[in-house]
């Protein structure tokens, strides 16, 4: 009868080539990008806040921080997600009129 600890059978090179792969396979992480808001002169403060919460993960004070900053320096960090997820609010919130832009988060 043969030992159950035996490691020859028809699952034993499968099961060798899974933990090679696994200890050699890195887990892949997606590029993250910067959301990027900029001041403009054709939205009021309060849509823009308004878009914010209604299109992101922001709450209301966070995105008029946000606005507020874009307003004064001309630009403000709105999240750094992966890329698709950075083009679709970049999309949405250019829906709104709001100027956005996406870059690299290097």
């Amino acid at each position: 009868m043969p030992d159950k600890n035996q490691t020859d059978g028809p699952n034993s090179q499968f099961e060798h080539a899974t933990a090679v792969m696994t200890a050699q396979t890195k887990p892949r992480h997606l590029p993250l990008y910067k959301v990027l808001l900029h001041n403009d002169d054709g939205n009021s403060i309060q849509h823009v806040i308004n878009s914010l919460v209604e299109l992101t993960p922001l709450n209301r004070d966070d995105a008029k921080s946000r606005a507020d900053e874009a307003d004064s320096s001309g630009l403000s960090l709105l999240l750094v997600i992966h890329r698709e997820r950075a083009e679709l609010y970049e999309e949405q919130l250019r829906s709104k009129s709001l100027v956005v832009t996406i870059e690299p988060a290097d």
